[in-house]
């Protein structure tokens, strides 16, 4: 992957220093370098799939979200390394995981984050340990964002972690990873 150089934009969502990685996009110009608004160089509505960084199940700890200039932004912390990952845009109606029951979330469209091996649960335990004791919902209102209408989890089952985002409209977006600790980050352009 290669490194993209985002300083003002990625300090959002609990920053770090660390650089984003972003697949198969250029590097990407800073926000100052585009008169302060993140061009989100290389975004797109296709689907976008990454690698894991780590041979154990990664566990889940934080999710946020916020609204930076020109872009909403979703971010997926993790205690141990970054799963697998998808992100594409899927047709409604939207299932849970491991039940099958419908899943209402606000929006017109829809991106799914889907991650393997992943869990917010700490099985190796023995004990089924929560790590992720945040909510299910993160509404989009309550974050300020203007094109992300709701977070939602669709599923944690056999280590397989699903997270959907409701969205006003179908934007381009562009996934980032970052170290330290390590997150999947996605950003969406708004208006």
């Amino acid at each position: 992957m290669l490194a993209a150089s985002l300083a003002v934009s990625v300090s959002g969502c609990g920053g770090s220093e660390a650089e984003p990685k972003q697949g198969g996009a250029p590097t990407a110009r800073t926000a100052t370098e585009a008169g302060g608004i993140d061009p989100l160089e290389g975004a797109g509505t296709g689907p976008v799939k990454g690698s894991r960084s780590g041979a154990a199940t990664a566990l889940l700890e934080r999710v946020a979200l916020a609204r930076h200039e020109g872009f909403d932004r979703v971010v997926l912390q993790f205690t141990n390394g970054l799963p697998g990952y998808s992100v594409a845009y899927a047709e409604p109606p939207l299932y849970e995981d491991g039940s099958g029951a419908p899943v209402r979330i606000a929006g017109r469209e829809f991106l799914v984050i889907r991650l393997e091996p992943a869990s917010g649960f700490d099985l190796e335990t023995g004990e089924g340990r929560l790590v992720y004791t945040g909510p299910r919902r993160l509404g989009g209102s309550a974050a300020g964002t203007s094109v992300v209408r709701e977070v939602v989890r669709t599923g944690d089952f056999e280590a397989v972690l699903t997270w959907a985002v409701g969205l006003g409209d179908r934007v381009d977006f562009r996934v980032l990873t970052l170290d330290g600790p390590p997150r999947l980050v996605v950003d969406l352009r708004n208006h």
